[in-house]
């Protein structure tokens, strides 16, 4: 696949781990996409180390959109617990 490609898959991936995970996040859309890109081929890896499969097969693959999406869901989650985001923190001024 292209870097095109991939920015796309990152992008959307990102997207919709940040759905699964509600909650507010520091970061833009730049930090989806580089969480998306990052988590697609984190899934990528841990598909072939713990499964022996290849699953970054193509774009249209359910296998590579799995993979990147379960890989941003676990980027997303270490990102919220390095810098502090995703609580629900409420603010009550007196």
């Amino acid at each position: 696949m292209g870097i095109l490609a991939w920015i796309l898959i990152g992008l959307l991936a990102g997207a919709i781990a940040k759905m699964l995970l509600p909650g507010k996040d520091p970061g833009g859309i730049i930090v989806t996409m580089l969480i998306g890109i990052a988590g697609g081929l984190l899934g990528g890896w841990l598909g072939k180390a713990l499964f022996g499969v290849d699953s970054i097969d193509g774009f249209f693959e359910l296998s590579t959109w799995f993979a990147a999406i379960v890989g941003s869901l676990i980027l997303l989650m270490i990102y919220r617990l390095v810098t502090g985001g995703g609580g629900r923190r409420s603010h009550r001024h007196a």
